[in-house]
């Protein structure tokens, strides 16, 4: 009887480790428990002027996947953190805006799954926003088939100049993203 309490008290110690090591994210992200439901729109909006005394900050998910589409049954749920607090998400290839004061921010992105493997992709960047002006930043999700049911999965954050963050914005759709309760 105690070699199994034993096998069990390491089998315990080694989930919460797990759980432990898998919920560790940056600072610029926030609390791991928060998800998001993500509703999709194809119509875009107009191009919105920032507020008074404010920059934009334009977060945009594309997704890149050759000849693995056939074998997903939905698109990736990227959630967005700003300055150690989740501000939105993405899903698929679309986008939304921020509004942030002037100064040096933190941003975060990180792939919604419960798998603890897929959690642990995580892209950061900083940046100082000037008043008036627009941000913005992609992130680009990547799923690759390696070999059978196994495949690369991979996830960037990085800034976009104003042509391409407009183009991407085109043909992107607007997501919504609800936390969930």
């Amino acid at each position: 009887m105690k070699p199994k309490i034993g096998t069990v008290l390491v089998w315990v110690a080694l989930v919460a480790a797990t759980q432990a090591r898998a919920t560790t994210l940056p600072d610029a992200c926030g609390n791991d428990e928060v998800k998001f439901n993500v509703t999709t729109q194809k119509a875009q909006p107009a191009a919105v002027a920032p507020e008074a005394g404010k920059a934009t900050i334009i977060l945009v998910e594309t997704m890149e996947t050759p000849y693995f589409r056939f074998w997903s049954h939905r698109d990736v749920t990227t959630r967005f953190g700003v300055d150690g607090a989740w501000v939105g998400a993405n899903q698929g290839n679309s986008y939304f805006t921020l509004a942030v004061d002037p100064g040096e921010h933190h941003l975060c992105v990180n792939w919604q799954s419960v798998s603890c493997r897929l959690k642990q992709k995580v892209g950061l960047a900083s940046f100082s926003a000037e008043p008036g002006k627009i941000y913005y930043y992609q992130a680009k999700v990547t799923l690759k088939p390696v070999s059978n049911n196994y495949s690369e999965r991979s996830l960037e954050l990085t800034p976009l100049d104003e042509d391409n963050g407009k183009y991407r914005v085109k043909i992107s759709g607007v997501s919504t993203a609800i936390p969930r309760s």
